[in-house]
């Protein structure tokens, strides 16, 4: 007797995970191989990157600053592993839905490279048609290896049979009667045979393949950065015409967790909508001054920048999103080309002088716009095109290899990183990035103060206690900062000695504390007179307000 075991189909679920697996396989290779053709195109065009601006572009603000308010300057991370876990769901959908109808599983992988396509070729940034190629290729590879690796899964409606047979006849209970019926059975179970060692082998080589794709793509975009480290680490800032003075003895309390004066390089906050850090060549890079009242036209290089008068200057930048006593505020030593002496050279004049442009706006090489009001720019403050932070060039992170800063001006109306076009025009002519947004067109930093030490929650022994921390109010500066316990009287803090009014300044108070739970608050007072307001205000539009308090037990 020989027993003849013809092919069965698969398992309705066993086909359905063999599916879902087969569609995570494809979207693995579609987001390889982009990354690998993003490499010939540009780092930006890649899917994930694109998506994921373009997804930045279309949140509301108030989403915005609560991720930014909750994951930091992790906000990007956690948005590209949001967009990678989306991804990951809908290739298993897809895929799962291909076992059942493989054309229709596979034209929605071809879907979504359109999706990607139209979201790189939308970006402010994009540099044309070409940065839709890594989305397109990548789902064309997509979509071929999912119709592939289900066609090795057999065909969904065929059926096959089990028979016994005694030199060719039937002998089982329910085999065909007619041997002609039985021996035409084989070409039906041909058509639904599950390839297993094919589709194993497929699968293996495809994430094989597509891992290498990965690693070559990311390792490729990786070098086309380091024409731009190289030059940054070629370059020499020369010594500025105008130097900052030496930080004041006693502006920098020796006091354990207060913030440092001078906030370190990598400590320094980031907040920005870039998701790949541009890395910009010096030697290549461009600065057009253009626009309403411009009267000489120019373009220039890094190194003509670096010809010009220099002056260095202690600035303290402010993040919008930042909280009452948030961290997105550091202070630092730049230098850089005083921008009113450059607008000036250009024959601009302020609105205040009869000039006919208003605002200032200032693109950066990845897309974004930053607009400012001409008459701050050129008032007198130290506004600049910074070229070094904290006597070095400044850090990719921050805008190498120039930036905008213009003190006493929240950062999204003033600090354009990655800077390479100034147009002169109106505020009625155009609004910017963040005003298109509902922020306000704009945007003087607020009065704030902040306690540092001792920390929410913290719990300190009784007896004296230093309560230290920071107040800001860049281009006023700060006259007197107080402290409140509980709901008793207001006193006098101490202040550091002052560095210039535009950067923060620190402050402490010798607090003789009793036993149990108590409330320490805080309130600054500008040089204007101003005291720092008690109400509450969210970001948007124009920054946070309020008294920073932080609850504390005492041991």
């Amino acid at each position: 007797m020989d027993l003849d075991v013809r092919p069965q189909p698969l398992p309705g679920i066993t086909r359905l995970s063999l599916g879902a697996l087969s569609g995570l396989l494809a979207g693995y290779a579609a987001i390889a191989v982009a990354e690998l053709v993003s490499a010939a195109v540009r780092p930006e065009s890649g899917p994930v990157i694109a998506v994921g601006g373009a997804a930045i572009d279309r949140t509301p603000p108030g989403v915005k600053d609560w991720a930014i308010r909750n994951f930091g300057t992790n906000d990007k991370l956690v948005l590209q592993l949001g967009i990678l876990a989306v991804l990951t769901v809908l290739a298993l959908v897809l895929g799962a839905l291909a076992a059942r109808w493989r054309v229709i599983g596979s034209a929605g992988v071809l879907a979504f490279g359109v999706v990607g396509a139209a979201a790189a070729t939308s970006r402010p940034d994009s540099t044309g048609l070409g940065d839709a190629l890594p989305s397109v290729v990548g789902a064309v590879v997509g979509a071929g290896l999912l119709y592939l690796l289900i066609g090795r899964l057999g065909t969904h409606r065929a059926r096959a049979e089990r028979t016994e047979t005694v030199d060719g006849v039937p002998t089982a209970a329910g085999a065909p009667s007619d041997p002609a019926t039985a021996s035409g059975t084989g070409d039906e179970a041909e058509e639904s045979r599950w390839d297993r060692r094919g589709f194993i082998v497929a699968a293996t080589a495809a994430a094989a393949a597509s891992t290498g794709a990965g690693l070559a793509g990311r390792a490729l975009n990786g070098s086309q950065g380091q024409d731009a480290v190289a030059s940054r680490a070629k370059v020499v800032i020369p010594a500025p015409s105008s130097s900052a003075a030496p930080v004041p003895r006693g502006a920098a309390l020796r006091i354990k967790d207060i913030s440092p004066f001078m906030t370190p390089d990598g400590d320094f906050y980031r907040v920005d909508t870039a998701l790949v850090v541009p890395k910009v060549d010096a030697t290549s890079w461009r600065l057009r001054i253009h626009g309403k009242g411009v009267t000489r036209e120019r373009t220039l290089s890094f190194d003509d920048l670096l010809r010009m008068p220099l002056i260095e200057r202690d600035i303290t930048l402010t993040c919008v999103s930042n909280e009452v006593g948030g961290p997105y505020v550091g202070n630092a030593r730049w230098i850089g080309v005083r921008l009113a002496d450059l607008l000036t050279e250009c024959g601009v004049r302020p609105p205040s002088k009869g000039g006919p442009a208003d605002q200032l706006v200032a693109r950066s090489v990845d897309g974004m716009t930053i607009g400012s009001p001409v008459d701050d720019v050129m008032d007198g403050r130290d506004a600049m095109l910074a070229l070094g932070m904290n006597g070095r060039p400044l850090p990719f992170e921050h805008g190498f290899p120039v930036r905008m800063l213009v003190p006493g001006l929240y950062g999204y109306v003033s600090a354009c990183k990655w800077i390479k076009d100034i147009e002169l025009t109106t505020f009625d002519a155009y609004d910017a990035y963040w005003v298109e947004r509902d922020w306000a067109r704009k945007a003087p930093i607020k009065t704030e103060s902040r306690i540092d030490t001792p920390k929410p929650f913290g719990r300190p022994k009784a007896g004296t206690v230093m309560v230290a921390g920071v107040a800001w109010a860049q281009h006023r500066g700060i006259d007197k900062v107080e402290v409140r316990v509980d709901d008793g009287p207001w006193e006098e803090a101490r202040l550091a000695a002052e560095d210039t009014r535009d950067t923060w300044r620190q402050w402490s108070y010798e607090w003789t504390a009793a036993k149990g739970g108590h409330t320490l608050t805080v309130r600054a007072t500008d040089r204007t007179g101003e005291t720092q307001t008690e109400k509450r205000a969210p970001t948007i539009p124009d920054g946070a307000s309020g008294w920073h308090s932080v609850v504390v037990t005492v041991d």
